[in-house]
């Protein structure tokens, strides 16, 4: 097949221990998972069922642990912030899963970063628009190398944590979810097909905050590889 202009590298995400790449198809974020960050953002998490944004599959920032991602800072926001997440890897396909039946669709599970231009998003949020500004980007996910649900099971509880320049920021437990990993698997697959290459991010703890260039952030969920990050300067 001829194509106009060369094609892109497909983005890919290292697996741990494997010789193998997982390659990268949507990215889909829910929001508000966390009861407390729920509230330091203005929501009731005991009223509000999940709700999900998405990311270009090209927002990825692999990164192989020991090394030190690197993050430049984003055009166009004065408020660049940090959300330390849980991600899911999805291997097979899934619609309208039930949620006893949704860790069947898992690959596999990674620490991230839903890095995000907050200022953007709360003129969207005030002006009843689209967050795409705020949430969608290049390099707005970080990510480290992806853990076999084969190898580790399916983590439900556990410390979820992020420091930045070595001062801890936010601290939670995935255990604190308002919706668990299978429910948050059945709700998305009644709206769209789960396909093998999409990533989930789960949501993050309160404590959310601005970065700026030089800063190094370093996360961690038990029993996944850490991620770790240094912002650089806007191009």
């Amino acid at each position: 097949m001829a194509y106009a202009f060369p094609i892109w590298e497909i983005p890919t995400v290292p697996v741990h221990g494997q010789n193998q790449r997982f390659p990268v198809r949507h990215i889909y974020c829910v929001g508000r998972n966390y009861a407390e960050h729920a509230l330091e953002m203005g929501g009731n998490p005991d009223k509000e069922p999940p709700f999900f944004f998405t990311k270009p599959a090209d927002a990825v920032v692999p990164v192989i642990p020991p090394a030190v991602g690197d993050v430049r800072y984003p055009q166009g926001t004065k408020d660049y912030q940090y959300e330390i997440e849980l991600v899911v890897a999805i291997g097979t396909i899934g619609v309208k899963v039930a949620p006893q039946n949704a860790l069947a669709l898992v690959y596999g599970y990674a620490v991230g970063l839903d890095m995000t231009r907050r200022d953007l998003q709360g003129q969207a949020k005030k002006s009843g628009r689209p967050w795409d500004y705020g949430k969608s980007f290049a390099q707005s996910a970080p990510i480290s190398t992806i853990h076999r649900a084969a190898d580790i099971g399916h983590p439900d509880k556990g410390a979820i944590w992020l420091e930045v320049n070595g001062a801890r920021k936010q601290t939670g437990d995935l255990a604190g979810m308002v919706w668990d990993v299978p429910h948050t698997l059945s709700f998305l697959s009644q709206y769209y097909d789960l396909l093998p290459g999409d990533l989930i991010f789960t949501g993050t703890p309160a404590g959310v905050g601005p970065v700026v260039a030089g800063d190094r952030l370093h996360g961690h969920v038990d029993g996944l590889s850490d991620l770790r990050i240094a912002i650089s300067p806007a191009a």
